[in-house]
């Protein structure tokens, strides 16, 4: 543990009375009871808030294992009365600032979630020492045993979680190619760089058309860029491209990549490309379509951008290992997931009862959606689903039938919406007890 952080544990106060550490417990209880919405709620506010944490749905998602992992210790250590200097940093606390290095994300905005999530939980905890029923001034030192206890776990994690951040920048900048990454970088943020100058540099011409990769291992607990590389490099061969791929590492489990295509604006076949990744091991690959010269370089990549954000936001039953932008409903899909609260609600609008998260909705939306692919073709519905075509007759008249969809919208509507769902998957739907 670094001094600074050592010191920090030093400021422990004295025991509080009984009384106040049984209510204590009881409000880190009634917190537990709410942990899943309250770790969600969390690392929504601080992803919107805080420039640059939700620019990457892996990003996303490794906060919301963060900030559940250290409402859930300081749940822990408000419960049991555990001293401050007798805990671990978490993994996922840990890992979310290392990633953050990597990605050149700046420091003050892993600073600045640890104390705008402690403004949020107090706020949380004020409400709760509300409802204890004790009085104003019980109350008054309850929630000064618990402010004072969140302050010195925050003070004593965010430490901690900024040494490990300033120590993997060192070594990320002395283990990649930081003169190639630059420059991508660079080009990607529409910066001016001569073709000439790129070229000399990197080796690779932007004056023709390529094809943007990301690929990823969703195993981030050991250096995967190695082999990220080789693979990206064994998809250019495979795809005939003219010259070696550029690769810019952006983790230690994330590759950008761009496959020269030379004058051939011919896209690439996604299913081939789903069965090079079933055979690599199980990495996962987003595709944007072929682009030409500096300005396609920068569209096909925010087009595989936008394919991972929906592999990402995706059940893993949902979608294959290899996504491109150009398979259907994803691109759709990818604009229509930068807005979640708004899509959900449109969702319900357009679907009404399909849009509940239980199994009976599911199987409708499921058969409804294959419907609409097939070109309203039961036989082929059928076929597809493994079914008897009078089931699937039996299933459609049900859903219209019964009005289960308003009659308001029109049924290119409901095909999105469909598609945003089998894509999605709950973080669009609403659970059955909702209003």
């Amino acid at each position: 543990m670094s001094p600074p952080a050592s010191r920090a544990l030093s400021a422990m106060t004295g025991e509080a009375d009984p009384e106040i550490k049984s209510l204590v417990s009881e409000t880190a209880r009634r917190l537990n009871d709410q942990l899943p919405h309250l770790a969600r709620d969390m690392s929504d506010l601080l992803a919107h808030r805080i420039d640059k944490l939700d620019s990457d749905g892996d990003l996303v998602q490794l906060l919301l294992a963060s900030v559940d992992a250290n409402i859930k210790t300081i749940v822990h250590v408000l419960t049991n009365h555990i001293p401050i200097e007798h805990l671990q940093p978490t993994t996922a606390a840990v890992e979310y600032a290392l990633r953050l290095a990597q990605r050149d994300i700046p420091g003050n905005s892993l600073v600045r979630a640890y104390h705008m999530g402690q403004d949020y939980l107090i706020q949380r905890v004020y409400g709760e020492v509300q409802r204890l029923g004790c009085p104003a001034g019980t109350q008054l030192l309850v929630l000064h045993h618990i402010s004072r206890v969140v302050y010195q776990y925050i003070d004593w994690i965010s430490l901690y979680v900024i040494d490990a951040y300033e120590e993997e920048r060192k070594r990320w900048n002395n283990t990649r190619g930081s003169v190639q990454s630059s420059l991508v970088h660079k080009i990607l943020s529409d910066q001016p760089v001569p073709a000439a100058a790129f070229e000399a540099e990197t080796g690779y011409r932007l004056g023709q058309f390529h094809i943007a990769a990301i690929i990823w291992s969703p195993d981030s607990s050991t250096d995967q860029l190695r082999t990220l590389e080789e693979r990206a490099r064994t998809l250019a061969v495979r795809w005939n491209s003219c010259g070696p791929p550029i690769v810019t590492a952006i983790d230690r489990s994330t590759a950008w990549a761009w496959i020269p295509r030379g004058r051939s604006a011919e896209a690439i076949d996604m299913a081939d490309v789903r069965r090079f990744a079933e055979d690599s091991g199980g990495c996962r690959i987003a595709l944007g379509l072929p682009g030409c010269g500096t300005a396609g370089f920068r569209r096909s990549h925010a087009q595989a951008q936008a394919a991972r954000s929906v592999a990402l936001a995706s059940p893993s039953d949902r979608t294959p290992l290899a996504v491109g932008f150009g398979d259907q409903g994803v691109a759709i899909v990818s604009m229509l997931a930068k807005d979640i609260d708004e899509t959900r609600q449109w969702v319900r609008d357009v679907l009404g009862q399909l849009a509940v998260a239980n199994e009976h909705a599911a199987t409708l939306r499921e058969t409804m959606r294959t419907f609409f692919r097939t070109g309203e073709n039961y036989a082929r519905t059928a076929e597809l689903m493994h079914l008897h075509r009078n089931t699937v007759k039996y299933r459609m008249n049900k859903v219209f039938g019964e009005g289960s969809t308003p009659t308001s919208y029109d049924r290119m509507d409901v095909a999105l919406a469909l598609e945003v769902c089998h894509f999605l998957g709950e973080r669009v739907l609403h659970q059955p007890d909702q209003p």
